[in-house]
């Protein structure tokens, strides 16, 4: 019963004061909102990324070619490229995990069709590139093995270079023309969109990497290696082992390639992001502590205003901790309120500068439970000591303030 009619006394305070109660839950309403708020765009944002980095496939492993030096001559990153389809089709036969590979070539050509023409990126690939990259597609078919064995004059384009060349018309079946040599476009490719360097993905021309290395650029080297792993576990090990592999077949050369993981560039790509969500909330939270000192003051106040009514309670054989309890509760009682409040106004604040800015937003589950028990945490810590002040008055002391 005692524990009962505390709390009811302790509400029953709050609501004779509902003006300055609600003020002073407006700053804990404000910061939990601003601590949502701002947590669901750096989540949002880096939702975004990871997405982007996912619609470049799955588990892939990559192989670029690395520094190299002739004759004295020293090249950096890229300088040169000793990777061949040998290496590719060793990395398949040799390596167990490795699921699919695709040697590739890549270029930038005028291409023409329909009396029309557009600059775009040439691709040259294995079979196994949709598969690698998880790209459906939209209509048609892929080139096969007997293309890729023949060199065939072939392609797969993508939905921007289909809406290019063939605005109104369907592009399967027809020639388009790539250094004025015609290809057969077999199928068109489902819309990726913008990957996350910001380059359209549609904007595309896939043709066999055979045809590319014998027909549009003549040469002998890829220009990369994609490999796709079995699982996401698998790839460090078989990233060693494609390194090893590499390096034993250019027998103990100076490495002239570099491998790199779909992780790697998924960590890089969102250490960002991550960084900047904990510098917004970080930055929200100080809200927090301003709301909480808020209350640490307003219940002070309430003390002093009150020392009379407590030295009523305690001589009449309330105990200290039954009225530290009471000024405790009010504290809690505030700052939950204004969590929650501030919940509500942190998801309706995402929500709307998202719908004004085409922002991505997610709101976290763990944001708003750790936000309203951190809100609650404030009430207890700025609460205390207030609470603990009122218990220890003297009641002969209180009877007498004035």
């Amino acid at each position: 019963m005692r524990i009962a009619s505390t709390l009811t006394i302790s509400f029953r305070a709050l609501r004779r004061n509902i003006l300055r109660s609600s003020l002073t839950a407006l700053g804990i309403i404000i910061g939990v909102g601003a601590v949502i708020a701002m947590v669901s765009i750096g989540n949002g944002a880096k939702a975004q990324v990871e997405a982007q980095i996912a619609s470049l496939g799955q588990n892939i492993i990559s192989v670029f070619p690395g520094t190299a030096t002739t004759g004295g001559l020293r090249g950096g990153w890229g300088s040169a490229s000793s990777l061949t389809p040998e290496d590719a089709q060793a990395i398949l036969d040799e390596i167990p995990g490795v699921v699919a590979v695709s040697p590739e070539l890549r270029d930038r050509a005028q291409v023409q069709a329909n009396g029309l023409n557009w600059n775009t990126q040439i691709l040259g690939e294995g079979l196994d590139y949709l598969a690698i990259r998880t790209w459906p597609l939209r209509e048609g078919n892929m080139f096969g093995e007997h293309d890729l064995r023949s060199f065939a004059k072939v392609a797969v384009i993508g939905k921007t270079v289909a809406d290019q060349l063939f605005p109104d018309d369907d592009p399967i079946g027809k020639d388009i023309r790539i250094r004025n040599i015609p290809f057969r476009v077999l199928g068109v490719l489902e819309s990726k969109g913008f990957n996350f360097f910001g380059q359209d993905q549609d904007d595309t021309v896939i043709i066999p990497y055979t045809s590319h290395l014998r027909r549009v650029t003549r040469r002998t080297n890829l220009n990369s290696i994609l490999i796709q792993a079995v699982s996401p576990e698998m790839m460090p090990v078989i990233q060693q082992q494609v390194t090893d592999l590499l390096q034993q077949r250019r027998q103990g050369r100076e490495p002239d390639f570099t491998v790199r993981n779909q992780i790697e560039l998924a960590e890089a790509a969102t250490a960002t992001t991550r960084t900047m969500t904990m510098l917004l909330g970080a930055i929200a939270g100080v809200s927090l502590i301003v709301g909480g000192i808020g209350i640490m003051n307003i219940m002070l106040v309430s003390v002093t205003e009150r020392t009379r009514e407590i030295g009523i309670r305690l001589a009449v054989g309330a105990h200290g901790r039954e009225i530290m309890l009471q000024f405790l509760t009010e504290a809690i009682v505030l700052s939950a309120l204004g969590g929650t409040l501030g919940i509500l106004l942190g998801i309706g604040a995402s929500q709307l500068m998202a719908h004004l800015n085409g922002w991505a937003t997610l709101v976290s589950t763990d944001a708003i439970l750790i936000a309203f028990v951190f809100s609650a945490a404030v009430g207890v810590f700025f609460g205390f000591y207030p609470a603990r002040k009122a218990a220890r008055l003297d009641p002969i002391d209180a009877l007498r303030y004035e």
